[in-house]
């Protein structure tokens, strides 16, 4: 009844097309199901690594490489079951019509299997950037999309050696050699570009600062607000932009000042040597009462005649707040400044003169 099936049509059978036909015509109509359904394998795996983001955001963002990846790869292992016409084998600019369609197969196929496996990679980097969201400062951010682009780079590299290997049958050994050779070439060439990329997997890693602290690094200070992967670019308190390399973040010593657990200020008041004892001794007592009276914005603070020269006395006045904002210590300077200036008023001390042997004759 079915010997129809048996006839042979270009080396090949009716029933050995229809099957063909059956399988990708099957594949096209359930790719849809089916790929949701490995996206939700898929998902299975890595589910740890997704806590806090629906399954639905990983579906949506594999469905479509897995459905081409499901596509061709139904089509391939189907069509590998027909024998390839010998009437239809002829040749294409001495490479020939069989040779060909198993090219396209297979660059396709390893086309569509890299596609995938970015997508992975961008979905593990969409989980990790949301946990680096909830922790402070964004290097950890500034991190994952480095390496994000790092294992991009990796699998499409991957991806070209392994179509000139399977799709064009080339000798890839020789052509690793030579990127070798040509790396280690462009290495040597870019050395302070490496040690400047070095030095950002350390500040990455180690942290001395994160974007938004305000640093000092040599003699310049200011707030920081990009870390990238050769330099670091700080906004000073004259507004100006400054990049200063990573090798030099690294190799310098870096002050964090965010990271001070209190803020300091010290006058070094020189006061006339004429001043009688007991006036010193009512003024060091007149600063003192001045803190006490700050005692709600003053945590700790020192005051003490710490020096007797020819021409003043020296007293020292230090004392610490909490990290409040810089215009807030700023206004309690001046008020701490005033007060100790109304002091010295009320008891007539005045400042010391300097020395005449110090002062430089002007020019004639």
């Amino acid at each position: 009844m079915f010997r129809f099936l048996e006839w042979t049509i270009l080396d090949n059978s009716i029933g050995s097309y229809l099957g063909v036909t059956a399988a990708i015509l099957a594949v096209l109509t359930f790719k849809k199901p089916l790929s949701k359904y490995i996206a939700g394998i898929l998902f299975g795996v890595v589910r740890k690594l997704a806590k806090g983001l629906d399954k639905k955001s990983f579906v949506r963002l594999m469905i479509s490489p897995l459905k081409t990846t499901l596509v061709v790869l139904v089509a391939i292992i189907s069509l590998e079951k027909l024998r390839f016409p010998e009437a239809l084998n002829v040749n294409i600019y001495r490479v020939s019509l069989k040779n060909l369609f198993e090219t396209i197969s297979i660059v396709t196929l390893i086309i569509s299997l890299v596609w995938l496996i970015l997508r992975i990679i961008d979905f593990i980097a969409i989980i990790l950037e949301q946990k680096g969201n909830l922790k402070e400062g964004s290097s950890d951010n500034q991190l994952i999309l480095f390496f994000k682009d790092f294992f991009k780079a990796l699998v499409i590299i991957n991806g070209v050696l392994l179509v000139l290997k399977f799709g064009f049958n080339f000798q890839i050994s020789s052509l690793i050699t030579g990127l070798s050779i040509a790396g280690a070439a462009i290495a040597l060439s870019t050395r302070e570009s490496i040690e400047n990329l070095i030095a950002s997997f350390i500040i990455f890693f180690d942290k001395p600062f994160s974007r938004g602290d305000l640093i000092k690094v040599h003699s310049i200070t200011g707030t920081v607000e990009k870390i990238g992967l050769r330099s670091t670019r700080l906004r000073t308190d004259q507004k100006t932009y400054v990049t200063v390399p990573n090798k030099q973040m690294v190799d310098s010593i870096t002050d964090n000042l965010s990271l001070r657990t209190q803020r300091r200020a010290f006058v070094q008041l020189e006061i006339q040597s004429s001043t009688p004892h007991e006036t010193v001794d009512q003024l060091v007592s007149g600063i003192e009462h001045i803190m006490q009276l700050r005692k709600d914005k003053i945590e700790a603070h020192t005051v003490f005649l710490s020096d007797i020269t020819k021409n003043a006395y020296v007293i020292f006045i230090e004392f610490f707040t909490a990290t409040i904002p810089a215009a807030d210590f700023n206004a309690l300077r001046q008020e701490v400044n005033l007060s100790i200036i109304q002091t010295m008023e009320d008891m007539g001390v005045k400042l010391a003169a300097k020395d005449p042997s110090e002062v430089m004759p002007a020019a004639q």
